[in-house]
């Protein structure tokens, strides 16, 4: 089985910055990407940012240019560089890896943006 822990969630106010990070461990034998989605009450769970094991990146349009998606190849961690936060990305962010046996799961972490 494969673990997925995810840390750096909280509380930021609007224009700030979270960093958000996730350890994979277990039975991992390869990875062909590792990223991010969210679910904000009421809505369903979206893509945020994911990354390939080549390193190419695919984020979504109402982040782009505020998020940066990044690896840890050695040390099987995904990270999110969250700035200029806003009230619409409050939600519960989960970390997803994908690999040969199929795609794992965090638990998620909340991140709440506020004033």
């Amino acid at each position: 089985q494969v673990q997925l822990v995810e840390s750096g969630g909280g509380l930021a106010q609007p224009g700030g910055s979270l960093r958000l990070s996730c350890a994979a461990s277990g039975r991992i034998v390869s990875i062909y990407s590792m990223g991010w989605y969210r679910q904000a009450p009421g809505k369903q769970r979206e893509l945020v940012a994911y990354i390939t094991n080549g390193g190419d990146t695919v984020y979504a349009g109402s982040v782009k240019g505020r998020f940066t998606v990044s690896r840890d190849n050695a040390k099987n961690t995904v990270n999110l560089v969250m700035n200029n936060l806003t009230q619409e990305d409050t939600a519960v962010y989960y970390c997803k890896l994908v690999g040969p046996t199929g795609g794992y799961w965090g638990q998620g972490t909340q991140v709440t943006v506020s004033s």
